[in-house]
Order: structure tokens, then C-alpha cells, then sequence
């Protein structure tokens, strides 16, 4: 898989430009705040349908402007495609010229892996960033997955509505049964594709991390809703908790997982350099898993991220990406064999 071409127009600092990639490895290098990042958010919004910088819509959007338009065009196994996405007032995405109704209908047309600087928070910081980390990989992958879990948090927005009105308005409690029923439902789905790819990721990051470092890496997940009826059982005892907190205190949106080097907890022990290797090699163990599920490796990105890693780590990881388009943003001219060089300046991209 890999894209041919990318079409710009008013996209964050860019007025107007096309870019046409090599196969295998892209270079964009430049000064800072010159418009690197934004090509890879442009791959990142076709992927997923949304941006992984900001929520806010109208900052994509280049100032002066009322509206942007962004097209992929890439190649697959099987087949080309080409994904146009427009925002003005609303957004407008279709897929090989048919407009999309669902956002599950676009994921899975153009599969990527995403290095940036702040992946490194991913198990330095909350649960959230990780429970992130799978959604987008089981996304890509799982069109059922974003169903379920968007059914999830609408559930869980109703019940938690429904917690508060019982603590205000006195409604009666026996009408949680309504929403704890379908939210176990939801919730065991979600928790059974987790575990799933949580083991698919164990496989391959203990092989990937042996190669680069001496240490022994393990993912332990860590949930309390694999079976239906102790989740019931476990939302019914936290009842009158949960009137009181206004929320539902227990459920996936609560889960999370640790990594493990040499049986210590990195979060909580694990230096710098530990925390760099571990999620290079977990990111390397997504885009493997995601080749072993469609055939073909994923797109990836990496921004900024080359610079991060020693002359050591920085060889290991390029023998590991082999076969794959890899797309890279550095503020220093970078030269590896084969790859195609573009400069960037001021939202300006040119082929060096």
C-alpha cells in the first residue's frame, strides 16, 4: 500500500500544492512551524476522517479562507483509490468519488501507523492515550469496533444523564437496568476485539523488542468486563456510587494496559531511553499486525521522530520498516539511500 499523490488546497499554511511520492521512503525537511506536520495530518484526516492535532475543524482550514479541499490518491494490493475530503461549514468525505455517510466507511481504505514526538506520552501519562492507541489501530481494522464503541459512548452519556436526574429529580433507580443491560452488551464486544488485538500485539512486540535491546518486554491488560454478568453484577454494586458521582465509575472506558520491562513497570520505572524503545517497538508491533490482518504493510509516518533516536536505534528500526512507504518529517536535510527529498518552506513544497 502506498499513496502516489497528495492535493492541497487552503489546508492549514497551504494555499495551493501537489505532492507526488516515491513508493518507498519521503523526506520533508525544513524549519519549524513551516507546514511539515500539516502533509501528515492531510494523510492522517483521509485515514480517519478527522484531524490528530485538534478538534477544532475550522483551524484546518487556511486564514482568509471559508473552506479546504484535501485528495489522496493511492494504491493498494487490489486496487487505486483516491479519498477527497472538504470542509466548510460541514464536512464532506467521499471515497473513489461516492460520498460516505458513516465514518466506517472510510476507515480501512488507507491503513497507517503514526509516530510523533508525544507518542511517547502513550506510557508515560493517563490510560486515555492508551485506550486511544488501540481504538485507532482496532478502527482501521474492524469496521464493527467504531460501532460498537460509538454505541458505547452514547450509552454511557445516556446513563450518566440519567444518574444525574435520579440524584436531582428523584427518579427511579430500577430504570438503570435499562441502560446497564445494553452497556454490558456493547461493552463485553468491545472489551473481546481488545483482548484480541492486545494479544496480537504481545506476539509480535516481544520478537521486535529482542532485537532491539537486551530487555524482556510484556503487555498485561488490564479489564473488568470480560464476562457479561459479572459486569452487571459489578455496575449494580457501584449503583449507589455512581448516583452520587453523577457517572458511571466502571466500565471499557475505565480500562488500560502496562508494559513491562524486565518485569518492572516502565510508567513507574523505566528511564527516557526506556520509554523511546518501548514505544518504537510497539508501534512497530501495530504496523505488523495490521500486515498479518489485510496482506500489506500500512503507511508509515513518522514526524519528527527520526531525531529521537540514536545512531543504534535509528539502524534497527529502518531494517524493521522494510517493503513499507514511509513518510518522514526532520528540520535537518536527511539522507538515506532511496529516499526522495522534499523541502518545505513557508507551506511551499519543493522535490530537492
Amino acid at each position: 500500500m502506498y499513496i502516489n499523490e497528495i492535493k492541497l488546497q487552503s489546508f492549514r499554511n497551504y494555499n495551493e500544492q501537489k505532492i507526488e511520492l516515491n513508493q518507498n521512503l519521503n523526506i520533508f525537511f525544513g524549519n519549524n512551524a513551516q507546514g511539515k506536520t500539516n502533509i501528515l495530518e492531510a494523510i492522517f484526516l483521509c485515514a480517519f476522517g478527522k484531524s490528530f492535532r485538534t478538534n477544532k475543524e475550522k483551524e484546518l482550514i487556511f486564514l482568509g479562507q471559508e473552506n479546504l479541499q484535501v485528495e489522496i490518491f493511492y494504491q493498494k494490493s487490489d486496487r487505486n483509490g483516491k479519498i477527497k475530503i472538504a470542509i466548510n461549514n460541514k464536512k464532506q468525505i467521499e471515497v473513489n468519488g461516492v460520498k460516505i455517510k458513516k465514518l466506517s466507511e472510510l476507515l480501512g481504505n488507507i491503513n497507517i501507523v503514526i509516530f510523533t514526538p508525544d507518542d511517547i506520552q502513550i506510557l508515560k501519562s493517563g490510560p486515555a492515550q492508551r485506550r486511544r492507541f488501540l481504538d485507532m489501530m482496532i478502527g482501521q481494522l474492524r469496521p464493527n469496533y467504531v460501532y460498537q464503541l460509538n454505541n458505547y459512548n452514547k450509552t454511557i452519556e445516556q446513563r450518566n444523564n440519567y444518574l444525574r436526574q435520579i440524584k436531582e429529580e428523584n427518579k427511579p433507580e430500577e430504570m438503570l437496568e435499562i441502560w446497564d443491560e445494553k452497556l454490558a452488551e456493547y461493552a463485553i464486544n468491545i472489551c473481546k476485539y481488545r483482548i484480541e488485538f492486545m494479544k496480537k500485539i504481545r506476539d509480535k512486540i516481544e520478537q521486535i523488542h529482542s532485537k532491539i535491546t537486551q530487555e524482556t518486554i510484556k503487555i498485561e491488560y488490564i479489564t473488568e468486563c470480560e464476562n457479561k454478568e459479572e459486569y452487571l453484577n459489578l455496575l449494580k454494586q457501584r449503583r449507589k456510587l455512581d448516583i452520587i458521582k453523577g457517572y458511571t465509575t466502571k466500565g471499557i472506558h475505565r480500562d488500560d494496559f502496562k508494559v513491562f520491562l524486565n518485569d518492572k513497570e516502565i510508567g513507574i520505572y523505566g528511564s527516557q531511553g526506556q520509554h523511546r524503545t518501548a514505544i518504537l517497538s510497539l508501534k512497530l508491533a501495530e504496523l505488523y499486525v495490521i500486515f498479518d490482518e489485510i496482506g500489506e504493510y500500512p503507511i508509515l509516518l513518522l514526524d519528527d521522530f527520526m531525531s529521537e533516536l540514536d545512531e543504534k536505534r535509528r539502524t534497527s528500526f529502518l531494517e524493521n520498516i522494510k517493503d513499507t512507504q514511509v513518510i518522514i518529517t526532520c528540520t535537518d536535510k536527511m539522507q538515506i539511500a532511496g529516499g526522495k527529498l522534499f523541502y518545505v518552506e513557508n507551506g511551499n513544497v519543493s522535490e530537492k
